[in-house]
């Protein structure tokens, strides 16, 4: 059931370009629609085919290649890379999901003329992101975001725009003229050596960029990217790429410029001619969305492995059987149902991996135990135009991706995006929607706030930096809590995957592989990178040893 949440990452700065509830106050909406096909009648079994036979009733023990726990993005991401480009090592391979439909924290949601996400809002266009895209039928449902629009930080009572590359660097106003030439002086690798110790995001940050790129940049995007704290968040297992600059070139400038030679002798093989067109446009863009919202993937991953997802399907143990393979038994509609497989890929959270883990390895769960997910807020709330403060307007519409609030400058909300700015129809004629997302590790107070209370702390936010204070009240098109919102890639956090991983190892669980957003990283287009790795990690484990 694991997803990335958040993707307020797309109002991050470049790095290397410097170097449902009556509230009394607000109006809401009538009852709304999911948008969450179920890809099977989850009263009825349908089984799999095995060698062209179909295994018979729930009771029955039926055998798969891979049996995939959790249907989240990454879960179905990784049965779909196995049915492209593996189908013939594992042609049997079974999602199964705990509930009642697929896409774990992907929600898109309709009503009254309003399209709204309550988890992740868009992706960037990598080529595996838009691979598994094409693969899935929704070519021609990619919606693509605006290139040029501006991003903004909060900074000292004004919306100021981020540098998008390093031409804006000179212009913009965010840092000042020292703030910009320590930071230009420690990318060319006049700064602190590093320490021996795994540093920290912000003492990264503060070390090779100064303290004005962090505060004013860093540490908003922390917040919108992992809801983090920049202070505790692993600078190499948060920001590798990044982290890895100043590694293999020295600084992150040497880093940069090594890079780019490398990329130049190795040069990546042609895209796929299949795709052109669409990558083709893609040059140009840096963001997409999918025309009715982001469960579309999910839904049509679905669709196209039909009756190999289980919906409702709680797994209640698995065990290790003599012969290599494992033994999954389920909690389903129909009753008890066990399932044999050759291997099998835990996509869960990290906590419930734990529980589930726990009777083959004691020590693995223990390791997976100790990540933590801080809880989210995600508030999706409508103004009329009107409303916009004038000194927010180009060309007299509101544009931009949206803005990051630094937690410096008294602003409760971690940031906001111009969800109907971005895309086409997402709001009436005359309105505009802004998603908002606030909690997060510097302020898990939020699950016990009501949901009154948290559409009544964004709007008191809005109106210090977007909306006029004397605007009317806000519609509420949704509030949704996420108690354990996005996995947090601490200092350490690598150590605990190894611990987990070497612990499995050493009870003999080969063919048992760990996956998903604590794995890969949280972003979306991370979630399904991460999908094509595990599944070429089970295709390898598949092809060298034979069931038995």
């Amino acid at each position: 059931m694991t997803s990335t949440f958040t993707d307020l990452s797309l109002l991050r700065p470049t790095i290397p370009s410097l170097i449902p509830s009556s509230f009394s106050k607000f109006t809401t909406h009538r009852p709304f629609k999911l948008r969450c096909s179920l890809t099977e009648d989850s009263t009825t079994f349908i089984p799999f085919k095995l060698n062209g036979e179909a295994q018979s009733s729930a009771g029955d023990s039926a055998t798969a290649d891979c049996v995939i726990v959790g249907g989240g993005i990454s879960g179905l991401c990784i049965a779909q890379a196995l049915a492209t480009k593996h189908w013939d090592v594992a042609p049997n391979v079974i999602v199964t999901e705990a509930r009642d439909r697929v896409g774990g924290n992907i929600t898109t949601l309709e009503r009254d003329g309003y399209l709204w996400e309550e988890a992740p809002n868009s992706f960037q266009p990598s080529d595996p992101m838009l691979t598994m895209v094409v693969d899935s039928g929704l070519r021609e449902d990619l919606v693509l975001g605006d290139p040029n629009a501006p991003r903004f930080v909060f900074w000292d009572g004004k919306l100021r725009p981020v540098p998008g590359k390093p031409t804006d660097l000179p212009f913009f106003d965010l840092m000042s003229t020292g703030g910009k030439l320590r930071a230009g002086f420690g990318a060319l690798g006049l700064r602190p050596q590093p320490p021996g110790n795994e540093e920290s995001v912000e003492e990264f940050v503060r070390r090779n960029l100064s303290d004005e790129v962090f505060e004013r940049l860093i540490e908003p995007f922390c917040s919108g990217v992992y809801a983090g704290d920049p202070s505790k968040l692993s600078m190499k297992a948060a920001f590798g790429k990044v982290w890895n600059l100043e590694q293999t070139g020295g600084s992150i400038f040497g880093g940069t410029f090594k890079t780019i030679q490398e990329r130049s002798k190795n040069p990546k093989p042609p895209r796929d001619p299949n795709f052109a067109g669409v990558f083709q446009h893609q040059r140009a863009k840096l963001l997409d969305l999918l025309e009715k919202g982001l469960t579309m993937l999910p839904d049509a991953i679905a669709t196209r492995l039909g009756s190999n997802v289980k919906l409702s399907w709680k797994l209640s143990s698995i065990i290790k059987l003599e012969n290599g393979g494992y033994s999954l038994t389920y909690e389903t509609p129909e009753g008890l149902v066990s399932l044999l497989s050759k291997s099998v890929v835990f996509t869960v959270p990290s906590h419930i991996a734990s529980t589930l883990l726990h009777p083959l390895s004691p020590t693995a769960a223990d390791a997976l135990s100790k990540l933590y997910y801080p809880p989210v807020a995600a508030v999706s709330i409508s103004y009329p135009k009107e409303a916009i403060r004038p000194e927010s307007l180009i060309d007299g519409e509101l544009k931009g991706f949206g803005q990051l609030h630094p937690r410096s400058q008294g602003v409760e909300t971690l940031g906001t995006i111009y969800s109907s700015s971005l895309f086409p129809n997402r709001a009436p004629t005359g309105r505009i929607l802004l998603l908002n997302y606030i909690g997060g590790a510097t302020n898990p107070g939020i699950v016990s706030k009501t949901e009154s209370e948290l559409v009544e702390a964004v709007d008191r936010d809005l109106r210090k930096i977007l909306i006029n204070p004397n605007a009317t009240d806000p519609l509420v098109s949704g509030v949704r809590v996420w108690p354990q919102a996005i996995p947090q890639f601490l200092i350490g956090h690598f150590d605990i995957l190894d611990a987990a991983r070497d612990a499995l190892k050493e009870k003999g669980l080969q063919g048992l592989f760990l996956g998903g957003n604590y794995v890969s990283g949280v972003a979306l287009g991370r979630c399904v990178e991460g999908a094509y790795e595990v599944a070429s990690e089970v295709t390898d484990f598949l092809s060298q040893y034979a069931y038995k």
